[in-house]
């Protein structure tokens, strides 16, 4: 990991100094971007919603028909 990061440092000093403050923002919007994620559990609400179906279509034929499904203009 170190090596990486001396690495990086080493290409970083190779650039411009406007393009090292490009680099600076984008490695601050990186921070920023996976800092905010709240974790959460994940929730199972749609679960059972397509039961009313289960005696007219297998897995496999509701898999391609909610494919269909996601595909069809509305």
């Amino acid at each position: 990991m170190i090596s990486q990061i001396k690495q990086i440092e080493e290409l970083v000093k190779e650039l411009p100094p406007h393009l090292q403050d490009e680099v600076r923002d984008f490695a601050d919007f990186l921070v920023k971007k996976h800092a905010n994620r709240p974790r959460r559990k994940p929730r199972f609400d749609w679960a059972g919603g397509l039961k009313d179906l289960r005696d007219k279509y297998t897995s496999v034929e509701l898999q391609h028909k909610a494919s269909d499904w996601r595909i069809e203009p509305k």
